[in-house]
């Protein structure tokens, strides 16, 4: 499963992702579009792997990266990179 801020207009740029540890059922992938992700609890929703590709095709190049990953895309733009803070619990 994925975390996906679904509230967001799917018209917004940029993409951003974050990639954290699997815990559960996740694989760690956090996906929002637009401006910095809320802070709050229930802005992500929990999207199949399988159907990422509807919400984010975009994004389906970046999902085999490893935990500790950040993406930003927007047309003309890629932006990826390691952050050690993802790694943390």
């Amino acid at each position: 499963m994925i975390g996906v801020g679904l509230s967001r207009s799917s018209g917004l740029l940029p993409l951003n992702a974050v990639r954290h540890p699997p815990v559960g059922q996740s694989n760690g992938w956090y996906v929002w579009r637009g401006g910095p992700a809320p802070q709050d609890d229930d802005f992500f929703s929990p999207v199949h792997v399988e159907h990422a590709k509807s919400h984010f095709p975009e994004l389906m190049p970046y999902l085999a990266l490893p935990p500790g990953i950040g993406v930003i895309l927007a047309p003309g733009h890629e932006d990826v990179w390691h952050d050690e803070a993802f790694l943390e619990p």
